[in-house]
């Protein structure tokens, strides 16, 4: 399999579809709910559609996991992972931190990760075993040794009611140990964003692999540790990710301990 065609396909599919949300970005008509603080809006079905259809045509006998419209089955060893905006909320009241994320799973392995920020042009991409790359750049996670030096990033998911002395709990801890942390309210920018060093860590729960298929691997090719709350390994259908740079990951794990 040709992984750097398979990246070229994603970055087309990717740079169609934040030309969409950029055509509605400040100028929705309608905004739906999935949930009480869960939306979607026209922008994510129309930035869907453009990316399926891409992959569609380039590789028909390809099955597509999207956030939207659910899973299309064809060749199981074929996958993309697909969210056509990941950080809705941000995009309907036009703050411009929100995201294209596209992934591509050979054989159940995520292989190719790319991330778009379409407000400033940010491309984050990644092949496995060949690193990973902010415009064409090398990137690398931090070099900070402690929290203490550390600038930290987390989300809240959509449940949080349900859940929410425990993440306030280790938001608490967290904030408290480090130089601070930042909600940016996207999973996909905020795994990128530890990729090339902005931030030392990020935590979040109740995510789904849209979220996290493709940002897990260009953090993962930058040098990122990427486990669970307990320290076991991450995969993209579990529902908590802590990732780090490596060198404060024992310390995240005692921060995000309850009890």
């Amino acid at each position: 399999m040709d992984l750097e065609y398979v990246k070229q396909v994603g970055i087309g599919a990717a740079f169609k579809s934040g030309k969409i949300l950029l055509s509605y970005l400040g100028n929705l008509s309608s905004i739906e709910k999935k949930g009480t603080i869960d939306l979607v809006t026209k922008a994510d079905i129309e930035s869907e559609k453009a990316i399926v259809d891409i992959i569609n045509y380039r590789f028909p006998d390809h099955s597509i996991l999207a956030e939207e419209s659910g899973m299309s089955y064809s060749n199981p060893d074929f996958k993309w992972i697909i969210d056509p905006l990941d950080g809705t909320t941000n995009f309907a009241y036009n703050l411009g931190v929100f995201a294209v994320s596209i992934a591509f799973e050979l054989k159940g392995e995520i292989v190719v990760g790319v991330v778009l920020n379409p407000c400033t042009g940010e491309l984050f991409t990644a092949i496995k075993e060949q690193g990973a790359h902010l415009n064409s750049h090398p990137i690398n996670v931090s070099a900070h040794k402690t929290v203490s030096d550390s600038l930290l990033v987390t989300g809240f998911p959509y449940n949080f009611t349900d859940n929410f002395t425990d993440i306030m709990t280790r938001f608490e801890n967290c904030l408290k140990a480090s130089m601070g942390v930042r909600r940016l309210g996207s999973a996909a920018l905020d795994l990128c964003f530890v990729a090339c060093g902005r931030f030392t860590g990020f935590w979040e729960q109740n995510l789904n692999p849209w979220d996290t298929a493709a940002g897990v691997l260009i953090a993962h090719e930058a040098g990122a540790h990427i486990t669970d709350f307990s320290n076991n390994p991450f995969d993209i259908n579990k529902k908590e990710i802590l990732t780090t740079n490596h060198k404060i990951h024992k310390e995240m794990i005692n921060l995000l301990k309850i009890g």
